[in-house]
């Protein structure tokens, strides 16, 4: 079921980084940027991170939490994002429950060949826990300042 403006967002539980878990409910009362991305250490995904990275402390200025979600394992997102030097919160969702519950886990065709991975989505969840804004299909540049300028006017 896709997901609809003013909707509820899907509610979630999952590891982050470095052994800790984040959970939607913990995040209550603060505006959510939840970005999916197909998989860590490519180069879409890994410019995507830097660039919401580079603008963490101005999503955080607005009130915003930023987390990536892949289905990559927690130990995966720690090598990323030491790699990298990220300090984003990075959601491993190896079930992909989540990825199914937002529509973000879709068949995808390269080549010819068909294949399940995630779409590059980015919702933004209002302080009340409901969606107020999607973004489909994504294109990397400029995405995150794009993001934040619309967490800015929420």
């Amino acid at each position: 079921m896709p997901l609809e403006i003013g909707a509820p967002a899907p509610a979630f539980t999952l590891p982050g980084g470095g052994a800790t878990t984040v959970s939607l409910a913990g995040l209550a009362g603060r505006k959510v940027v939840l970005y999916f991305y197909p998989k860590d250490d490519t180069s879409g995904c890994t410019q995507e991170a830097q660039e919401f990275n580079a603008l963490k402390a101005e999503f955080a200025a607005a009130g915003a939490e930023v987390i990536g979600m892949s289905p990559d394992s927690p130990k995966k997102h720690d090598k990323f994002a030491g790699k990298y030097g990220l300090d984003l919160t990075l959601a491993s969702d190896e079930t992909k429950d989540t990825l199914q519950a937002y529509g973000v886990w879709v068949e995808k065709s390269m080549y010819g060949r068909k294949y399940m991975g995630v779409e590059r989505t980015t919702v933004l969840i209002d302080a009340d826990g409901r969606i107020a804004r999607i973004w489909p299909k994504v294109k990397v540049p400029g995405h995150a300042q794009e993001v934040l300028e619309a967490v800015r006017a929420l």
